[in-house]
């Protein structure tokens, strides 16, 4: 095999942790680790949900050797020359882990390098690219039968999460009965999930004192932000969101917020902690990618989004993203682009938008914690009602070993 490039495109947090990583992986241990021979880039586009450590996080990985952040990708789009000046070698395959599929098109025909897209649910502009990696064959049925031959199922990148190590191989400890607490990774998120969840467990511990949590910290997240979104001089939402406050302490290396009345919520900082997860009973979530992910680990959740300070969800895709981010005018843009969004609200946890019912409980509006509390109880003292819920998160998702597949194809494709 001559000397080759993979350039691998790719966008927001959840893209880079449960696409990128297991597919980097995957790459090197069928192409090899010699780096004069298999070069592998990643260049990230812009996306609402990021938050500006996407590219340390993806050179954080041992089998990348080249990363490009989201800033500089227009310039590349448009001119193929990146804010390092990279060379590239004369034969390459463009991956699509996530971003807009356009952008494959552009960049492999500058290029010369053949294009393989992962697709989850859609895929478009299959008449100029060379091969699809998709995570289930209902996608393949939509497309025209002349390109059928371009599309390969490989199942689904978010189970390879549910590998690895488990909780006794990782030094996490073993609960009986553990709620995760998943409140984002962006303040917009945080303000009002941190005091939700902690208020939530308060309830639920007064009822269930055996009952342990944990919030796995988020890797663009340090602790003392985190802590301070507990804090009510630097979080005046508290009051509206159960009155429970926190402060960050630590014992024998291992973090953790302790609450008003002595509530210890254990702080997970490794990443991406899907062996913790996969222990939890249930979690209470926010929206956004983290659905997907406890989604592809069959892990029973909650999804809330509280609405008592209306301008605080900004991580909208798209036009409504940007108008909501505006200097000066985001807020009030937020507020009116958040009413109009809750007036036609519909399905917003990803497995409930891939299965198109509600298969977990999606909770919206001016939340009280001792109400979802209530409904949490429910689903812990009727174990049934959770062994339900996950046995039709299991049947929602594709199957495992995609990354290997994906790979595969990719290989393929250098021996074109």
């Amino acid at each position: 095999m001559s000397e080759i490039d993979i350039l691998i495109l790719s966008n927001g947090p959840g893209e880079i942790t449960t696409w990128v990583r297991p597919v980097v992986k995957a790459l090197r241990q069928q192409l090899g680790d010699d780096r004069t021979q298999i070069r592998i880039s990643v260049i990230l586009s812009p996306c609402p949900n990021a938050s500006g450590k996407e590219a340390a996080i993806a050179q954080s990985y041992p089998e990348v050797d080249r990363v490009q952040a989201a800033a500089h990708f227009w310039q590349f789009l448009l001119t193929g020359k990146t804010a390092a000046n990279w060379d590239w070698r004369k034969h390459g395959v463009v991956l699509f882990l996530g971003g807009d599929q356009f952008f494959p098109v552009v960049i492999g025909k500058r290029l010369g390098y053949r294009t393989v897209i992962y697709a989850e649910w859609d895929a478009r502009w299959f008449r100029w690219i060379d091969r699809f990696g998709v995570m289930k064959p209902e996608l393949i049925a939509r497309i025209p039968t002349q390109y059928a031959y371009k599309f390969t199922v490989v199942g689904d990148l978010m189970a390879e999460a549910s590998g690895g190590t488990r909780g006794e191989e990782s030094g996490v400890r073993e609960h009986k009965e553990l709620i995760g607490l998943l409140p984002g990774s962006k303040p917009a998120k945080l303000t009002q999930g941190v005091p939700l969840g902690l208020a939530i467990a308060q309830h639920i511990h007064a009822q269930k004192p055996e009952t342990k949590f944990v919030i796995p910290v988020a890797p663009t997240l340090d602790l003392e932000t985190l802590a301070s979104f507990a804090n009510p001089q630097s979080n005046s939402i508290i009051e509206h969101l159960g009155g429970v406050t926190a402060e960050l302490m630590t014992i024998e290396e291992r973090p953790f917020l302790k609450t008003n009345t002595g509530l210890c919520v254990e702080l997970e900082t490794r990443s991406p902690a899907y062996d913790l997860l996969s222990q939890c009973s249930l979690c209470l979530t926010t929206v956004g990618a983290n659905t997907a992910e406890l989604g592809a680990l069959a892990v029973p959740m909650i999804v809330l989004l509280p609405t008592q300070q209306l301008d605080a969800m900004r991580s909208w895709d798209g036009i409504p993203g940007i108008l909501a981010n505006l200097p000066l005018v985001g807020s009030s843009m937020a507020k009116a682009i958040n009413w109009l969004a809750l007036q036609r609200i519909g399905l917003l946890a990803w497995p409930n938008i891939w299965a198109k019912s509600e298969v977990v409980p999606e909770l919206v509006g001016n939340l009280q914690p001792h109400v979802v509390a209530e409904l949490a109880l429910d689903y812990l003292n009727h174990p049934e009602k959770l062994a339900a819920m996950r046995e039709q998160l299991r049947h929602i998702r594709g199957k495992s070993g995609a990354a290997q597949k994906l790979a595969t194809i990719v290989s393929d494709m250098l021996n074109c």
